[in-house]
């Protein structure tokens, strides 16, 4: 009798039964959203309406007592919108899922149950090889909100934030100008008859546009600077009309900043901010003149900057007043909550309508690219190139 030449058995060949997925009905989300502990952070992720939505949809709020103090929400408010309220750290942080601004601390990690879901900011520069060890050893699910992207392939969170930051660049200048014993004692408005302010702004990306809206709103005379042609062109576009808009050449910068009374420096980098203002141009402006160095995140595109903080924030040095805080947003911490609130609700509505993380992972790209831990499984590339981690790609853990 001839061999068989098929790889299979003869129990492999007969017809199988086809195994249908079951799909998952809407599951109920239990959430803690425990207070922030870092240092001047007084943002909060859900909105007491975010909360209210939350709970009418069947979902279980638990916030830690005071959580919601620095943006101004009271825990009456987080109560009566259906939340309950903890004074037990630990209570909060044992929650299925949980959401935080800022990414936890080690001692945090410890506190948060095996397979849990982590929603928070990863800040991938400040992070240490120990943080990812700790959540890999718990089997954390993780998402990074700043990696999240929309439909249309924006980043929602890291917009929302740089609207802010833009927008707030103009207004804490405007403050710094005013009459302070160090400044030049000028108001940002077009005043009949009083030249306007000059501002200039170093790069046209969404932080350099809501600056330059907000400038130009105050009726000042603005100059943007950047090394990309489309973003330039994108700006002009956006805003609706012609700016003046220069390449990054050092010649013209130096004559704009030898004229202007405030500078916006909005660049960013891979790795670190580009210095684009040497210490020999910061000596060439006005006495009195204003830096905002939005960058400062990312070391900052000013040489002479330090980082600075909301208590101190600012310093002067050759006679210009630098302002370096790297969180601006935490300013301004209601607005920044309520704003990464309405970024956040929408996705946990969809999450538990999926019936779970995983099916939202499996339909939602976006979503899928904000995690960079599943079940303690490092799934991010930069994450696993930067620190020398294995990893994994997601699709042939989820597909």
């Amino acid at each position: 009798m001839s061999q068989s030449l098929s790889p299979f058995t003869k129990q492999q060949l007969l017809p199988q039964e086809e195994k249908l997925e079951i799909l998952k009905h809407k599951r109920q989300l239990y959430i803690g959203v425990p207070k922030e502990t870092t240092y001047q952070e007084n943002r909060i992720c859900l909105t007491p309406d975010a909360v209210s939505a939350l709970v009418s949809n069947g979902h279980k709020v638990l916030i830690e007592a005071g959580a919601g103090k620095g943006a101004r929400f009271s825990d009456k408010d987080y109560s009566e919108a259906g939340a309950e309220i903890s004074s037990d750290t630990t209570k909060v942080y044992s929650c299925p899922m949980i959401l935080k601004v800022e990414p936890p601390s080690l001692e945090q990690i410890k506190l948060m149950n095996p397979q849990a879901i982590l929603i928070s900011a990863l800040q991938l520069k400040t992070q240490t090889k120990k943080y990812f060890e700790a959540l890999a050893s718990k089997r954390i699910t993780a998402l990074a909100f700043e990696f999240i992207k929309d439909e249309d392939g924006t980043y929602p969170a890291v917009r929302s934030l740089s609207e802010i930051a833009g927008t707030a660049s103009v207004l804490i200048a405007s403050e710094l100008l005013s009459n302070d014993k160090n400044s030049l004692g000028l108001m940002l408005g077009n005043i009949s008859g009083v030249p306007p302010i000059e501002v200039v702004i170093l790069g046209a990306g969404t932080v350099g546009e809501y600056a330059a809206r907000s400038a130009i709103g105050l009726g000042t005379g603005i100059k943007v600077f950047d090394n990309s042609i489309t973003k330039l062109r994108r700006i002009q576009t956006n805003l609706g009309r012609s700016l003046f808009t220069s390449t990054i050449q050092p010649k013209n910068l130096l004559k704009a900043l030898k004229r202007c009374d405030v500078v916006i420096g909005a660049v960013r980098g891979i790795n670190r901010a580009p210095i684009v203002v040497t210490e020999a141009m910061v000596q060439h402006m006005k006495k009195g003149a204003v830096i905002i160095d939005v960058s400062i995140d990312m070391g900052g595109c000013f040489e002479t900057s330090e980082v600075t903080s909301h208590i101190e924030p600012t310093f002067i040095k050759h006679g210009v007043i630098h302002y370096c805080v790297p969180n601006i947003p935490a300013r301004y911490s209601r607005t920044a909550s309520i704003s990464i609130s309405n970024i956040f609700t929408p996705y946990l509505m969809k999450i538990a309508e999926d019936g779970g993380i995983e099916n939202s992972l499996r339909f939602d790209k976006g979503l899928k690219n904000g995690l960079y831990f599943y079940h303690g499984i490092l799934t991010n590339k930069s994450v696993g190139e930067w620190f020398d981690l294995k990893y994994s790609d997601i699709n042939l853990l989820i597909f």
